[in-house]
């Protein structure tokens, strides 16, 4: 008999529902029956029902928009108004699946080139490449499983998803809302073990075609080093993402901007704004405009309109952002604002100034409600310290100066810079993906729907061409 895993709000510890654990046995039988449909060609949902069950299941999630923000910012801490904007972003991420789906349908390959290939017609089309397995993460608890999941159904793959299990309930109702949609139950399961070496049988499994991870850098290069043969994969790891600001940058313009970069989610999302490198003309304005920022926004209990930023996921996370900070002061960085426990769940919005370089907020992802300043005296020197780590995922500058931001572009590390933007931008049909530790494959809902599938090609020969 399955046990059950009970469900808490990071915030207050409210109980706020349960899910079954996975046996072995409930492993086994989501994998055979999502194999099972994908090795029987005959049962493939055809084009036009998999964009039925894809607008249907909008139009579902758009009538539940409140609920499932609620339930999202119940089970993962994000304040409810940025939850709203999850809900939102799922919704929108669904129709970008449909248009990718109406409009992606393979290539044409030219032929009669030469003798060869004279008398020929080719052309290709997109299959799924097999069974998609997601492990998915607790920040964005319902969003990153659409990321999963809608992708999976608009290329008419079968997909397991195991959820983060500190929020598996927004999971359970993607899946749910899918088999409302009219998805047949087989196509979209949840399955939550909580036994890791299963887990990681299941990863393993050579029935999984495509492995799609959300999570630790360590763990996502783990699991991949033991895919069976063939099985394809996309890792999504976090950054330490640093923040050129030039002399010449508008303050007024940037700091807001930086300050939600840095502390929306209480800075629990892999794009963070961790680093902010400055002349040094402006170190000290800078870190004194985020604290000053940081300090009027509204820390607290996520299911009030009024709260800006919520609890980190679980209080050992408290603990260990709380014990970085002390660390990065005592070797010498400059305590600007925070720095404090607020409650048992929530830590101030914290702005260290010049931290030292080998302190572990300057080396690692914080993944907590934290900002380090650093003056620079030469762009190319602060562009030198951003790449000096494994990482490599969104970074920024701010400047007035084309040239600045064209150095900026082309010097710094990483997959996407952004120019007078924070590192936390993102819109789900841009290419989304960490180089280096911080991922593998691209995300983003038309290149995940690529990923998963494999293109196919057919040849043929006629004399009437010739």
């Amino acid at each position: 008999m399955s046990a059950t895993i009970d469900v808490h709000s990071p915030f207050d510890g409210t109980h706020v529902g349960q899910v079954e654990a996975a046996t072995a046995e409930d492993v086994e039988r989501a994998m055979a029956t999502a194999y099972a449909l994908f090795r029987d060609r005959r049962q493939w949902l055809s084009k036009q029902q998999r964009l039925s069950i894809l607008k249907r299941a909008a139009e579902i999630i758009s009538a539940r928009r409140e609920e499932i923000a609620r339930q999202a910012a119940s089970e993962g801490g994000k304040p409810l108004k940025d939850s709203l904007i999850e809900v939102d972003r799922g919704i929108d991420g669904i129709h970008t699946c449909i248009e990718a789906l109406r409009t992606n349908a393979g290539q044409v390959v030219p032929m009669d080139l030469n003798a060869t290939s004279a008398g020929r017609v080719a052309f290709t089309q997109y299959e799924p490449a097999g069974v998609v397995l997601g492990v998915s993460a607790f920040n964005h608890p319902f969003n990153l499983v659409i990321h999963q999941v809608a992708p999976a159904v608009a290329v008419g793959a079968p997909v397991i998803v195991k959820p983060a299990p500190a929020t598996p309930l927004s999971c359970r109702t993607v899946i749910d809302i899918f088999h409302e949609a009219g998805l047949p139950p087989g196509w979209a399961q949840m399955v939550l073990p909580q036994d890791l070496e299963l887990a990681t049988r299941m990863v393993t499994d050579p029935r999984v075609g495509f492995f799609t991870f959300i999570g630790s850098a360590p763990v996502g290069w783990m699991l991949r080093s033991k895919l069976a043969p063939g099985t394809r994969c996309a890792l999504e790891h976090g950054g330490v993402a640093p923040v050129i600001v030039s002399h010449d940058a508008d303050l007024d313009m940037a700091l807001p901007r930086i300050a939600r970069g840095a502390f929306w989610h209480a800075g629990q999302a892999c794009v963070s704004v961790q680093r902010v490198f400055c002349h040094r003309s402006i170190a000290g304005d800078v870190a004194h405009g985020l604290a000053e920022l940081g300090n009027k926004m509204v820390i607290g209990d996520p299911l009030l309109t009024t709260t800006d930023v919520g609890p980190l996921i679980s209080h050992k996370e408290v603990d260990r952002v709380g014990r970085w900070i002390d660390d990065a002061v005592s070797a010498g960085g400059t305590l600007v604002s925070g720095g404090k426990r607020i409650s048992a769940s929530c830590y101030a919005n914290t702005v260290l100034l010049d931290p030292p370089g080998d302190a572990d907020v300057t080396r690692k992802e914080v993944f907590g409600p934290v900002v380090c300043v650093y003056a620079y005296d030469n762009v190319d020197a602060a562009i030198a310290t951003s790449n000096d780590l494994p990482y490599s995922f969104q970074a920024a500058v701010f400047t007035r100066n084309i040239d600045t931001a064209m150095h900026c572009y082309r010097h710094l590390d990483g997959t996407a810079i952004m120019v007078n933007e924070n590192t936390l931008f993102r819109v789900d049909w841009m290419p989304f993906a960490g180089a280096r530790v911080s991922g593998h494959g691209v995300g983003g809902m038309p290149h995940t729907m690529r990923e998963m599938q494999t293109e196919k090609m057919m040849v043929w020969r006629s004399d009437a061409l010739n």
